[in-house]
């Protein structure tokens, strides 16, 4: 049993070309923050190359251009550098399996095949808790008070993710959740719930 202050945790947030990989999207900006015990160890961020043009109504959204992107490196440039930044942790999202569905594309499209790294998805606790009037990013953040200036570019939506999900193991700790293990288990359980103090960070 792994407990949680041992944990690396990698937050991380893709934005992307569109809402699919199957139907042709790409990213075009991924971040990461590694952190443990709340303490921050490493963060890489970089916009990307996708090799295809981004649609307006999306630009409209993250606001990564067309332009942005033009001089970046692609998805296979970065892959080792990433791939070394996540060893040996454990991935946090908030919406994991849309993130996993890019992330998965793009390493295929490398030849690869990504990594079994276990999954802590924050849309998923939050939902099993039943505390905040909407499950997104930015109502999350709002509700424990931490601050979502710059929402829908990757680094800012990791670094909110980061606050959440440390506001979450927090209250999961005082709840008897102590081990990723078990913080895995309560994860995928449909009825149990640990009821969450709404603990803004200072």
């Amino acid at each position: 049993m792994t407990p949680l202050t041992e944990v690396k945790f990698a937050c991380l947030d893709t934005e992307t070309t569109g809402l699919s990989p199957k139907q042709g999207g790409k990213i075009c900006e991924i971040a990461v923050s590694v952190s443990r015990n709340g303490y921050k160890l490493e963060e890489f961020s970089t916009l990307l190359n996708p090799g295809i043009a981004i649609h307006p109504d999306v630009i409209a959204i993250h606001g990564i251009t067309n332009e942005m992107v033009k001089n970046a490196p692609d998805f296979a440039a970065v892959l080792p550098q990433l791939l070394s930044l996540l060893d040996g942790c454990v991935l946090v999202m908030h919406n994991a399996k849309f993130d996993l569905s890019f992330l998965r594309s793009e390493v295929h499209a490398c030849g690869l095949r990504l990594p079994a790294y276990p999954v802590l998805d924050t849309l998923k606790l939050a939902r099993k808790n039943g505390c905040f009037p909407r499950n997104n990013l930015g109502v999350i953040a709002a509700a424990l008070g931490i601050n979502s200036a710059g929402a829908h570019r990757a680094m800012a939506d990791v670094r909110m993710t980061e606050k959440v999900l440390y506001n979450f193991l927090h209250d999961f700790v005082r709840g008897g959740v102590n081990t990723l293990e078990e913080l895995q288990k309560y994860q995928q359980k449909r009825h149990e719930s640990v009821v969450l103090g709404l603990t803004p960070l200072p």
